[in-house]
């Protein structure tokens, strides 16, 4: 049988330098503690970081672009525009309907404005009142942001998404209600051309 081979011992200066060593890492260890050093890593405040800013991202992304719902209906003009479109209060009109930012305003018959929803029910009137109601709500939302909010003023523009066979005189009626409702600016919305 062979006998063990004992440990080599240290020299008391070895054990010195280590004792030194272990009390300086002790010493270390407890001044980060009293400062505050995350001891370790909480992974559900970081997922919940980490859902928060791909929430954000999905939510600027998605806000970006301009979502058009073509039908039968609602078919755009294209053109070689290299615009591209900005945040704006959203005016749509099909042959059927009216929306303002995709909530339904209006029923048109074949693209024209009903005479019933007309000031004063005169056929040669422009104003709309349902469209007047609705822009202007999306208006006082507007400027109640911007009261919040300084990097998003009230700009008074409106995007005007219309089907390429909507008469001229719809078109004006609802760019004059827009008009009475603070929006002065409009831009027409356009398939753009690749």
């Amino acid at each position: 049988m062979a006998t063990p081979v004992p440990a080599p011992q240290d020299s008391p200066a070895q054990l010195e330098r280590e004792r030194e060593t272990r009390n300086y890492r002790r010493a270390r260890r407890k001044a980060r503690e009293r400062a505050g050093e995350i001891k370790e890593l909480n992974i559900v405040a970081m997922m919940d970081m980490m859902t928060i800013i791909l929430v954000f991202l999905l939510k600027s992304y998605q806000a970006s672009t301009l979502n058009v719902n073509m039908g039968a209906d609602l078919t755009i003009p294209a053109s070689t525009t290299q615009l591209h479109p900005q945040e704006n209060v959203n005016v749509s009109i099909s042959q059927t309907i009216l929306t303002v930012n995709d909530k339904p305003v209006l029923k048109l018959q074949a693209g024209a404005i009903p005479v019933e929803a007309k000031d004063g029910k005169k056929a040669e009137a422009f104003y709309v009142g349902p469209v007047f109601e609705a822009l202007k709500k999306e208006v006082d939302k507007q400027k109640k942001i911007a009261q919040f909010n300084k990097d998003a003023p009230f700009a008074g523009r409106v995007n005007v998404i219309a089907d390429k066979k909507i008469t001229y005189r719809t078109l004006m009626e609802v760019l004059y209600t827009a008009g009475q409702a603070e929006l002065g600016e409009y831009k027409f919305m356009v398939m753009k051309n690749e």
